[in-house]
């Protein structure tokens, strides 16, 4: 398999934690209803009776209403009532019919905020509900592989562009079979429920042919069937353009530090070093995706390439090489990469997911899939310290006339 090698580059500073981006707003807006009470009170003090905090007054349980619960907001309330009240009686207005229309005003903002938090905590206890059950649906359909499989350590995440929603076109799976740890990462075409129903039907298939099929060349001719099988069920476009991009990798045990790759029009894999190197792992030959033999067919290519003790593997879907800044600029992870170490699989996603937030701004509009597999090295302790993934002097350059970084 061609390796693309890209420099090493330097910097050691390992960046602090980012602080939530509305962390002050939400301790501002937490802090507002008591505020809002004790400013009505002295600004009531400091002018004549006949200037009225009432509007701060009533401001205040409304405000309390989305954010609290319903004991909270209830006392809320009942501050803003009394101080109210109390102050009608230090200014001796009580029984002027001003001062009884906006303590019957405060009361009712009071009750009416009582109203919208019991909708608002029955709203969220639907969508609490919705979400546990995309979570399990998320669970059922791509379920995280183990943490340690064949002798590998393997991390996976799944980060869907919208908040609200766990899954999409984006798959993973790995399986131990007697042939070895196989596994694929794939993108659907398409959006919505069409792409999940597609993903069921590739993760079927792969857990099926993973165990049946010697070869992996078999493994990507079975998933090519099973797409084929699922286009004859669906209609409109996605009957004739429904195809899906994929890569598939075996480590074969018993063969020493090798794996095996099928590339089928997916991002091509990188291979991380243990010394902070970078490679790009390029098919011999290009592919289409799956699903599109009608267009072409040749026997896929499988490419060996040696995977050394201590490197590490990360499979990715376009959401990550697609992901842009502000600018418009793509997200390079071969760049952000290199000369970074981490100890395992799981620092080195939860780097990379955090790197690309900071890149797009928290804006991305793709999901994206990621799947890293470590080969331990012997006799070696596994913890590192992580590196940051891009550091302070910014990325390493590369090379004028050199785009490749080889």
């Amino acid at each position: 398999m061609a390796r693309a090698a890209v420099r090493r580059g330097p910097g050691d500073d390992t960046p602090g934690p980012d602080p939530g981006p509305y962390r002050g707003a939400r301790t501002f807006i937490r802090a507002l209803p008591p505020l809002l009470i004790v400013g009505g009170v002295l600004y009531d003090l400091a002018t004549p009776p006949t200037f009225t905090a009432a509007p701060l007054f009533s401001a205040a349980p409304l405000i309390a209403a989305p954010f609290f619960s319903t004991l909270i907001t209830l006392l809320t309330g009942v501050a803003a009532v009394l101080a109210s009240i109390g102050l009608h009686f230090y200014n001796g207005t009580v029984d002027e019919i001003p001062s009884l229309t906006e303590t019957l005003t405060v009361v009712t903002v009071a009750a009416l905020g009582l109203l919208i938090n019991r909708v608002v905590r029955r709203s969220g206890e639907r969508l609490a509900s919705a979400r546990e059950i995309a979570e399990t649906a998320q669970r059922a359909v791509l379920p995280a592989p183990a943490g340690r499989i064949g002798g590998l350590r393997i991390a996976a995440r799944y980060e869907a562009a919208r908040a609200d929603a766990f899954i999409g076109g984006d798959l993973f799976a790995v399986q131990d079979t007697p042939h070895g740890v196989r596994l694929v990462v794939g993108d659907v075409r398409g959006k919505g429920l069409e792409a999940v129903e597609a993903v069921t039907v590739l993760i079927g298939a792969f857990r099926e042919a993973a165990e049946q099929e010697a070869s992996l060349e078999g493994v990507a001719a079975r998933l090519d069937r099973a797409l084929a099988r699922e286009a004859t069920r669906r209609e409109g476009l996605d009957a004739v353009e429904g195809f899906t991009t994929a890569v598939l990798a075996e480590f074969p045990g018993g063969h020493g530090g090798v794996v095996r790759v099928v590339n089928r029009g997916h991002p091509e894999p990188l291979l991380l070093y243990e010394d902070g190197g970078v490679a790009l792992l390029r098919p011999s030959e290009a592919a289409l995706p799956l699903g599109m033999g009608d267009l072409a067919a040749w026997p896929d290519r499988v490419d060996e390439t040696p995977f050394p003790a201590g490197a590490t593997l990360l499979f990715y879907t376009d959401g990550l090489s697609e992901a842009r800044d502000a600018g418009g600029v793509f997200y390079d992870p071969a760049v952000r990469l290199v000369g970074r170490l981490f100890p395992g699989p799981e620092e080195l996603l939860d780097a990379l997911v955090a790197d690309v937030r900071r890149h797009t701004g928290g804006d991305s509009t793709d999901d994206m899939a990621l799947l890293a597999v470590s080969r331990p090295a012997v006799g070696r302790p596994e913890s590192r310290r992580t590196m940051p993934v891009v550091p302070p002097e910014g990325p390493p350059t590369v090379p004028p006339g050199d785009p490749e970084g080889s």
